[in-house]
């Protein structure tokens, strides 16, 4: 039986486990499916390996529960920022992802609340698209965004964020593993409140329905100021939280700000 050190962080309820690269020795995804477990493990959404390399820069690789590997995750990614600034001190950071380098910086502190990061996150690519999903009568309109990591979002015009005559999470557990994706994606069910605020729902590929994304609080926004023209400077509310966005211009990177919150850190033991 080992012992593994970890951090655990959430922002805005999407949480993570920070657990450094080099304890890992190729056990990746089995430590996601018995860490992350809500019942017999600490309970996440994923797992951050935050590897340190020779240069002095800093790597991720992200593990859903399922075990799973993912290109990136937004909040995941600023969870690490908050944690490298509260241990360590660094106010500005540069983390390698699969899907690119992410650079974060802390742009308020104060005693007793979250850390508030604002994040680089590329530019979006976006494109509509119709596409077939087993179990639906017609086509899905929507709109494919990749982020570093892909996305497929919809505007239902339900309240309840519910399409096709199914609940969105109903809806998102199809179209996560629909043919069209190889490698399954992320669906976002967005309604836009205001010209500079939407809401939305998350369905996460390796991990199901979640209270916030990064990458889908950025896909999300992208797709509406891109199909409905909402402002390019917005709020982004899901069950977690808002989150702000600004993206300038089409080929401008997108910036995401919002909070990430170190919960606690420990020891877990593990039987492999």
């Amino acid at each position: 039986m080992s012992a593994i050190q970890f951090v655990k962080a959430q922002a805005c309820g999407n949480d993570f486990l920070i657990l450094e690269e080099a304890i890992a020795k190729g056990w990746h995804a089995q430590l996601a499916r018995t860490l992350c477990a809500r019942h017999t493990g600490i309970g996440a959404d994923g797992i951050e390996f935050l590897e340190r390399r020779a240069d002095g820069s800093f790597f991720l690789r992200l593990f859903n529960a399922d075990g799973s590997e993912a290109e990136l995750s937004g909040n995941g990614t600023r969870c690490v920022a908050a944690w490298l600034a509260e241990s360590e001190g660094l106010q500005e950071v540069e983390l390698g992802t699969h899907g690119g380098v992410r650079k974060c910086s802390v742009v308020l502190k104060e005693p007793n609340t979250p850390w508030w990061i604002q994040s680089g996150m590329g530019v979006p690519r976006v494109m509509p698209r119709s596409i077939e999903v087993e179990g639906v009568s017609g086509a899905v309109e929507g709109v494919m965004v990749n982020v570093g990591n892909p996305h497929f979002v919809i505007f239902p015009e339900r309240e309840d964020f519910g399409s096709h005559g199914m609940s969105w999470q109903e809806l998102g557990a199809k179209i996560a593993v629909a043919p069209l994706f190889k490698f399954g994606t992320n669906v976002e069910f967005v309604r836009v409140l205001k010209k500079d605020e939407i809401a939305f729902r998350i369905y996460e590929r390796g991990c199901g329905p979640t209270t916030s994304s990064g990458t889908g609080t950025c896909a999300s926004s992208a797709a509406a100021i891109t199909v409905h023209g909402v402002s390019r400077s917005l709020s982004a509310l899901a069950e977690g939280g808002k989150q702000q966005v600004d993206w300038p211009s089409a080929t401008a990177e997108m910036l995401l700000t919002g909070p990430a919150e170190i919960v606690c850190s420990g020891e877990a033991r593990v039987d492999f």
